[in-house]
């Protein structure tokens, strides 16, 4: 999960917690190992987590969304069952009434 690198200083993400991966891109500690573990997770995945910089996170972890493919492919690694993804809030609903056309003018 890499990042432009200037994103770090920009959300003020301590310095311990990124790695730099070449000129332009970084990813926060512990996610580019063989078994990714972010430095910023606090917790037992599978009991409970939280991030330890959720409010300064950077695009890659604001991006993912519970029940997206990534996420359920991430709870696959750990023995967790997948999570449904959220509706779009955005989507017509599909038990909405169909909408009716006005009367004809006589």
């Amino acid at each position: 999960m890499s990042f432009y690198w200037a994103e770090a200083p920009e959300r003020r993400l301590p310095d311990a917690l990124v790695e730099k991966l070449n000129p332009y891109l970084a990813n926060m500690a512990g996610t580019n190992r063989p078994v990714p573990r972010c430095h910023a997770l606090a917790g037992i995945v599978g009991t409970r987590v939280s991030c330890g910089v959720y409010a300064q996170r950077p695009s890659p972890c604001r991006e993912l969304q519970p029940g997206e493919d990534k996420c359920n492919r991430a709870r696959a690694r750990h023995g967790l069952p997948p999570l449904e993804r959220a509706p779009d809030p955005d989507a017509p609903d599909p038990q909405a009434p169909e909408p009716q056309a006005p009367p004809a003018a006589a």
